[in-house]
């Protein structure tokens, strides 16, 4: 113990001169605290439902069930922005941009549709160079589309004597958990929380060792009496003190005051857990800065690593729809298993008797990373 007290002085004298030295960054700072802010604000605010997709239409039929048709499509889905006669003029506005969609309503629309002998066909044009409303619109048309046609086959039995009600139906009872309002703003932007933490706890401790790499101070440590091991954690520890701090305030001034997400399970767990996740980030970050000399390689480095570890981590693509190899290969990195910890814990309400496995499994990457951070960091200066 005696010997532990003046080594535990110097890691906590050296986490000091790290977070001094963020402080003075400015650029870089100011780039951290966009992050956890403004980031998130952006990306919440965004939303995957369709909204306001621009249709034009070709009305052929000219009839009440025609127009009811159009009428049905309507705001906040779509916005009728006209009528034309020659659908290449409708094909043309697509091409500049000016719509997204044509509906194209054949003549006769309204006589099929009462005959009931065949179905009845309309065609919807979609621009598909757009994915997402591409996506989409024929779904929400199609079900629009559906309700019409229940509604006019209800009328039809009601004209024959036949209660509707009375006929055999299947129920659809849904039930949604844990977002039950489907609000996009908790999904999009607890998953740009996660990315972004990964993105600052690689950032800041790879670009702090490099930084000192150039200006030639981490020799000037390293004849003093610390060790590898201290040096290299007393930079883990200092961007992990970051990264909490960021995601308090991400979490309790954005999350949960802008956009009302709760935090279901236990918030002392979900951030011991996640300082755990921003060490064995900040240990990966400090990896890779023992391969690069420069600012400019460890970018590169960071980019080479960081774009599939994002992509492919499981917040903005379902693991599900990945080849086998790649969710194997996935499984190295700590953020794919915090972000089952992360959901689990703040919209679940999971606890340790569900998360351990994926817990266990950051802290051995974690230690992993730490110790061939310092196998490589005193093989350079050895």
């Amino acid at each position: 113990m005696t010997g532990l007290a003046p080594w535990l002085r110097q890691v906590s004298a050296l986490t000091a001169k790290e977070l001094r030295q963020l402080w003075r960054d400015r650029p870089l700072l100011v780039y951290v605290v966009y992050l956890f802010t403004l980031e998130l604000v952006l990306v919440a605010g965004g939303t995957r439902e369709l909204s306001h997709a621009a249709l034009l239409v070709r009305d052929g039929d000219r009839s009440a069930a025609s127009r009811e048709l159009v009428l049905r499509l309507r705001e906040p889905w779509f916005t009728i922005r006209g009528e034309v006669d020659d659908p290449g003029e409708a094909l043309r506005a697509i091409d500049h941009g000016e719509a997204r969609l044509f509906l194209d309503i054949p003549p006769g629309f309204s006589r099929d549709l009462a005959k009931g002998e065949r179905p009845v066909e309309v065609q919807l044009v979609v621009d598909a160079s757009r994915v997402v409303s591409a996506y989409l619109a024929p779904g929400y048309a199609a079900r629009i589309a559906g309700t019409l046609s229940r509604d006019r086959a209800a009328e039809a039995l009601g004209r024959l004597g036949v209660d509707p009600r009375d006929l055999p139906v299947i129920e659809n009872r849904r039930r949604t958990w844990y977002n039950p309002n489907l609000d996009d703003a908790w999904g999009n932007a607890l998953s740009d929380l996660l990315d972004m933490m990964t993105v600052a706890c690689v950032l800041l401790p790879a670009a702090a060792a490099v930084r000192e790499k150039e200006h030639g101070t981490i020799e000037q440590l390293l004849v003093s009496p610390i060790t590898p091991v201290q040096v290299m954690l007393s930079k883990a520890l200092s961007m992990t003190m970051v990264a909490l701090s960021g995601t308090a305030v991400a979490l309790f001034g954005v999350l949960r005051a802008a956009y009302a997400m709760p935090a279901r399970g236990s918030v002392p767990l979900f951030f011991a857990i996640t300082a755990l996740f921003a060490f064995a980030n900040a240990c990966m970050g400090l990896l890779l800065s023992t391969l690069a000399r420069t600012m400019t390689q460890v970018g590169l480095l960071i980019v080479l690593t960081l774009v599939p570890v994002l992509q492919l981590s499981g917040t903005w693509s379902p693991l599900e729809a990945e080849p086998r190899l790649l969710r194997d290969l996935v499984s190295l990195s700590p953020l794919r298993h915090y972000v089952t910890v992360a959901y689990g814990i703040l919209l679940r309400g999971a606890g340790m008797d569900v998360l351990w496995p994926r817990v266990a499994a950051i802290a051995a990457l974690g230690a992993v990373c730490f110790a061939a951070a310092l196998w490589r960091f005193r093989r350079q200066f050895a």
